[in-house]
């Protein structure tokens, strides 16, 4: 099993892409299937979109931190920043049942994170806020 990895990036939206070049380049190496290669991308991106909207409002953009930690069965992200703390359960999920035009506009990310995601946790404490992502392997 391949080791661990680790990038920081500025919080800012051009580093979303090295996020997901650091993902596929893992998947590749433990020869992840595409559509999990996928779901990783997208939920880290959510993720990180996030953070980087909301999490760093109204501060100066700090940084986030990408861990990838590839495990026998599992494939671990976690997502740290040192913005404002916020739980991502205590969000509301969009309303599926209604039809595009109708839905409010964002509020799609978590809903994203979740449906691609067997675990979500998340954790605020002097250490900074971390999102940990769990998809289990076949």
């Amino acid at each position: 099993m391949s080791k661990r990895r680790r990038l920081t990036r500025a919080a800012e939206l051009g580093s979303l892409s090295h996020f997901r070049k650091s993902i596929a380049e893992c998947c590749a190496e433990l020869g992840i299937d595409e559509e999990t290669t996928y779901d990783l991308q997208l939920a880290a991106d959510e993720a990180c979109t996030n953070v980087i909207q909301h999490g760093y409002a109204g501060m100066n953009p700090g940084s986030i931190i990408l861990e990838i930690i590839p495990a026998e069965d599992e494939i671990t992200m976690r997502i740290t920043d040192f913005g404002h703390p916020f739980e991502p359960s205590s969000a509301p999920m969009p309303d599926t049942s209604a039809p595009l035009e109708e839905r409010a506009e964002g509020g799609f990310g978590l809903f994203f994170i979740y449906q691609t995601m067997d675990e979500v946790d998340y954790v605020s404490d002097e250490e900074g806020n971390t999102l940990i992502l769990k998809r289990r392997l076949q």
